[in-house]
């Protein structure tokens, strides 16, 4: 045994390898050293034939515990090795093993499936980059920030590849070198995947992004078998078609191809059915690059990077009651639709949850009866579903059938021939077109099918067995878990023991007391098992009473104990004297004074009549229920369709409950180049200050074609990065379908969204602050369109005033005249306002500070017209806690330095 696990440490020497041994997972040799404290397990001495070899074991029921320690935490390969009963050739060959032990699984951070540990409202994708051939080309200066470097490379095209094995998820992009980091923030893959073509230089720029973003990079080799679409058949639930297929380009192909032959790999020859891929086009989303995530706290806090934390637009407008749900919203708000019919038709479907109280609550009470279809019929693709997941999936059918028909019904009503209220804001479109969508037939036929074979109470009685099954296993597990365990290990242990203990006299009493978890009716074999074992039970019954009567004794019972057989027992001092009087073919078994159990020629060949009558039940039960999980699988299709249907449903209830709770107005989308909210709020900071019983000031915003950049000056703590970000956030709602916190909203359609804010360097790059700062603005620069919307706060003040002023100027002008895009441009530089009179679609405004007595003041945050040249820095200082004496000094300074300013002369102005 020690053998078969070098040997397959050796095979697979970038794993951890945990070889099945029993109940237990054991590690050895080097392994155990390393890992064996890491996971807190004591670490033992094997003896061997060729001496002491270090040892580290833990019970099969913490696994899951290990593999997050390993998997999730350290970012390991864990390969898992099972026991296989030998064959008699086997045992030759193998030196007399019983058990052989193959690896059947490698697990990484990127091809988990259904191990407990997974956050199940997130993807857990893993990520192939494959850059296109002869694209590449050295270029010098390895020393300069990767931004520069890439620039040299933008138009390289890259193919990417992504998945989610829990779900079946596939996707494909291309992309270029300058949007790959932002590609990457997005897809937020578990782990890349790379070709092991070392000979490209762009692989190098490749890896350089991947490490500067610390994404977790495995080097795979390109299977040149996985380089055509018609090849992927066997791993998809259908073909991609013709037309399709034809659109796909030759670096997404390879990209997949290097994607599916890791997967292969990784996964031993266990099935797999992923959805046909879905190739993702820039121009059908928003754009919104990885800055912009980050600075707007899109997905995950600037402060905890929490992906979906508290204080991100994610967390502060998730009302989803589903995990698949809850996954396909951050999908939607990381990816905002271009189009304007997937848009309104969002709309369309959140207005009609929104007028419809009694809709939304039947609507998301049918929801909360359904289970995360995605990843229970990918368990079954995978051919890993299990009997209680049958029921599971059941009473997702049978909550979709509900809501097709409250769908439906709702549909009638709102005809024109229907009585309806306030029809005028209200349209039957949108559930015509989901209901449309719904696939039932398959499903419902597959879900009468689970409903008449699984015996519900049976399948409960069943795990509560298994539960107590296996009792000198978790006996020594104990024993392992007093020296090593943690103190949840332990507790856990002792309800097992608690459980076993109260359970073990009942068992004892009846020991053949059987659980079916499949109906008598689930097949006519089925049906003449049972009818066959009911009559082998009477003739149990008619020949204890037999015996009884020939022995004397009321009290004989005929049973069946573990590593005894089919025994006949008598209790009692007087029955077991009475049948040791009479003469019968007997065999005492086991006697005491008080109990007698003996063998009984009749009950022996009864007994053994009635166990292969269960074995063939048992066998029938697994056949009954193998035909379940392939009726699953053939129902693939429809049952993702409609899980798709039903994730829509939820965003769109969610979407609803948010608008009434915080009072948000439906948006009006068009394809003009303006934005006109009335009374915009930003939707996270509004819910932070009413926390602390503070109200929110909301603000207008016009920009477009009359005023295409708003020129923003005013104190600090006044709010103007507030305003910037929080227009961005409800342009991003608004293209997601969502209803936005704004008294009114129209909005042209964005296509890309660039903000430029906060301060920060990366000194591992050699990057300082300003240089961070001035490649996030050529980033802006060099990609913004006239239907970009762009934000960009205090630019150039990482530098001298006179070079941030000039910065600032060129920033203005460039988006102005070059970009002519919709901007918002805060700043302190107050000189710059002087420097832009002849930019006559800008607008200059401010926030304020209103004085009051003593020295005291408060924040004005509504923007009005007009240009604010005082900063107000030191009212900030004395509100942070600076020294009274520096604050005196300071103003000295200021003072003397505003009487020796002079203007800039309109001269200078380029």
């Amino acid at each position: 045994m020690i053998q078969q696990a070098r040997n397959n440490m050796r095979k697979f020497a970038d794993c951890v390898l945990l070889t099945r041994v029993g109940g237990f997972y054991e590690l050895y040799f080097e392994h155990a050293d390393i890992y064996g404290p890491l996971l807190n397990l004591k670490v033992a001495q094997k003896k061997t034939v060729v001496g002491l070899v270090p040892m580290a074991g833990f019970p099969f029921f913490q696994l899951d515990r290990i593999l997050k320690t390993l998997v999730q935490d350290r970012s390991k390969f864990v390969a898992i090795s099972e026991e296989f009963l030998n064959t008699a050739s086997g045992k030759v060959k193998s030196g007399g093993l019983m058990f052989d032990r193959k690896v059947t699984r490698i697990i990484t951070p990127g091809t988990l499936i259904d191990e407990k540990f997974m956050n199940p409202y997130e993807n857990n994708f893993l990520l192939a980059i494959h850059p296109g051939p002869g694209q590449s080309q050295i270029i010098p200066g390895q020393n300069k920030p990767m931004e520069l470097r890439i620039g040299k490379l933008r138009s390289k095209s890259l193919g990417l590849a992504w998945l989610d094995l829990s779900t079946g998820d596939f996707f494909t992009q291309v992309v270029n070198m300058g949007s790959l980091s932002s590609a990457l923030a997005r897809i937020a893959a578990r782990e890349t995947i790379l070709s092991h073509d070392a000979g490209n230089p762009l692989q190098q720029d490749i890896l350089r992004v991947l490490e500067q973003d610390r994404h977790l990079v495995t080097h795979h080799p390109t299977q040149s078998e996985l380089l055509s679409i018609s090849s992927w058949l066997p791993m998809l639930e259908a073909a991609v078609p013709p037309a399709d297929e034809s659109l796909f380009t030759d670096v997404e192909i390879s990209a997949g191809g290097l994607l599916l032959s890791y997967v292969r790999e990784k996964l031993q020859g266990l099935g797999l059915k992923l959805q046909p891929p879905v190739r993702r086009q820039g121009n059908e989303s928003m754009g919104i690059d990885k800055n912009s995530l980050k600075g707007l706290e899109v997905l995950e806090t600037l402060k905890d990077g929490l992906g979906g934390g508290r204080g991100s637009l994610l967390h502060s407008v998730r009302r989803t009651i589903t995990k698949s749900g809850s996954r396909l919203l951050k999908d939607w708000i990381s990816l905002p639709s271009m189009s304007l019919q997937i848009i309104n038709a969002r709309l369309d479907l959140v207005s009609e949850f929104y007028h419809d109280q009694v809709l939304r609550e039947k609507i998301t009470s049918l929801l909360g009866r359904t289970y995360d279809s995605q990843r229970l019929v990918q368990r079954f693709s995978m051919g890993r579903g299990e009997v209680d997941e049958l029921v599971s999936l059941l009473r997702t059918i049978e909550a979709t059938n509900e809501l097709a028909s409250t769908l439906e019904k709702h549909t009638f009503i709102l005809r024109p021939d229907a009585e309806a209220v306030d029809t005028s804001t209200l349209t039957a479109e949108p559930f015509q077109n989901l209901r449309s969508r719904l696939s039932l037939d398959g499903p419902t036929a597959l879900a009468r099918r689970i409903a008449e074979a699984i015996d519900e109470d049976g399948l409960m009685q069943s795990q509560r067995f298994e539960e107590n099954s296996d009792e000198e296993m978790v006996t020594l597990a104990r024993g392992v878990l007093l020296d090593e365990g943690s103190v949840d290990d332990k507790e856990a242990m002792s309800r097992i023991m608690s459980t076993k203990t109260a359970s073990k006299k009942s068992t004892e009493q009846d020991s053949e007391e059987e659980t079916w978890i499949m109906r008598k009716s689930a097949s006519s074999t089925l049906k003449s098992l049972h009818n066959t074992l009911d009559d082998l039970y009477q003739q149990k019954g008619d020949l204890t009473f037999k015996l009884r009567d020939q022995l004397g004794a009321q009290s004989l019972s005929l049973r069946w104990s573990p590593g005894v057989g089919h025994i006949c027992h008598i209790r009692g001092v007087k029955d077991v004297r009475t049948s040791l009087k009479t003469p019968a073919s007997t065999r005492d078994a086991k006697a005491t004074k008080s109990t007698r159990s003996f063998y009984h020629p009749e009950w022996n060949a009864l007994g053994g009549t009635i166990d292969r009558t269960k074995l063939q039940i048992r066998a029938e039960e697994q056949r009954v229920f193998q035909e379940l999980r392939e009726g699953v699988v053939l129902q693939l299709v429809k049952l993702r369709r409609n899980a798709v249907v039903l994730d829509e449903l939820d965003i769109a209830c969610s979407f609803a409950v948010l608008a009434q709770e915080q009072g948000f107005v439906r948006p009006v989308l068009n394809i003009t180049a303006d934005h006109k909210i009335v009374g915009g709020r930003h939707p996270t900071v509004k819910l932070g200050l009413e926390e602390q019983g503070r109200a929110f000031v909301s603000n207008d915003c016009f920009i477009g074609e009359k005023e295409r950049i708003w020129f923003i000056t005013g104190p600090n703590m006044a709010g103007k990065s507030t305003f910037l970000r929080q227009n961005a956030l409800i342009t991003i709602l608004a293209q997601v379908g969502s209803f936005v916190p704004a008294d009114h909203a129209e909005i042209g359609l964005v296509d890309r969204i660039f903000t430029r804010v906060g301060s920060a360097d990366n000194l591992y790059r050699n990057e300082s602050t300003f240089m961070v700062e001035m490649l996030e603005t050529a980033a802006i620069l060099n990609q913004a369109t006239p239907r970009s919307f762009v934000i960009m706060d205090e630019i150039g003040r990482g530098t001298t005033p006179e070079d941030g002023i000039a910065m600032g100027y060129a920033c203005l002008h460039h988006l102005y005249h070059k970009n002519r895009c919709r901007a918002l441009f805060a700043t302190h530089f107050h000189a710059l306002a002087d420097m832009l009179k002849d930019f006559e679609m800008l607008g200059c405004y401010c926030t304020d500070v209103a004085e009051g007595p003593e020295g005291s003041f408060s924040y004005v945050h509504r923007l009005r017209k007009g240009v604010n040249r005082q900063s107000h820095a030191l009212k900030v200082a004395r509100l942070a806690g600076v020294p009274e004496s520096a604050i005196d000094s300071a103003r000295q300074v200021l003072q003397s330095l505003r009487s020796k300013a002079q203007p800039l002369s309109e001269k200078t102005i380029p």
